[in-house]
């Protein structure tokens, strides 16, 4: 199964940025981008692509473990920024580093597990928002209206192991589909969530 490690926004902070991404679909341009499905919206950890099954009861009790050693932390979506010429997406301020250190935790956790991850980079914590269809589409418009973008803080409480379930019909704009696997509560009082082990 194709998995990764995530914190999702709460509905009251997606439903903010949702009323920021209707002004930037009102763009000129916006038409050229493929958006992502709001119900989807994430902030990934650690991608882990395809993962064996039987991977997962180590995997699920180093993630628990990572969750363990992680307190909550404050985060709000806040502005925007992009990937190279292609990829719009909402930013996130707050405690950037306690969020860095989960990510690497995550990503580790991953490694250890067994699972084949890609060369480490340094953590970007963002929500994608859009993809250029073909080519490159000038960007700084979207980008201009998102600066202005401030969220209401949240308390990110939990790590989630997240799977992607990928378009099968071949229906054009078809997204992926996202469903929670599991979840762990940040914090010593964590404990080791369902299926995990010793912390």
């Amino acid at each position: 199964m194709r998995l990764f490690a995530a914190v999702l926004p709460p509905a009251e902070q997606l439903a903010e940025l949702a009323r920021a991404a209707d002004r930037l679909h009102a763009l000129p341009g916006a038409d050229a981008l493929r958006w992502t499905s709001r119900p989807g919206w994430h902030l990934t950890l650690a991608f882990m692509g395809e993962v064996d099954e039987e991977l997962l009861p180590e995997l699920r009790t180093r993630l628990a473990r990572a969750a363990h050693r992680t307190p909550p932390l404050p985060l709000r979506l806040h502005g925007g920024g992009h990937f190279g010429r292609g990829t719009l997406w909402a930013g996130v301020a707050g405690d950037l580093d306690e969020l860095r250190l989960l990510a690497e935790r995550a990503d580790a956790a991953a490694r250890r597990a067994g699972v084949a991850m890609e060369e480490h980079r340094r953590y970007q914590a963002h929500v994608t928002l859009a993809r250029s269809r073909a080519g490159a589409v000038d960007l700084r418009p979207f980008l201009d209206e998102l600066a202005a973008f401030e969220g209401t803080r949240w308390q990110a409480r939990e790590l989630v192991l997240v799977r992607s379930n990928l378009p099968v019909s071949g229906v054009r704009g078809e997204q992926p589909r996202y469903e929670a696997v599991e979840s762990w509560p940040l914090g010593a009082g964590g404990g080791d969530g369902r299926g995990g082990g010793a912390g």
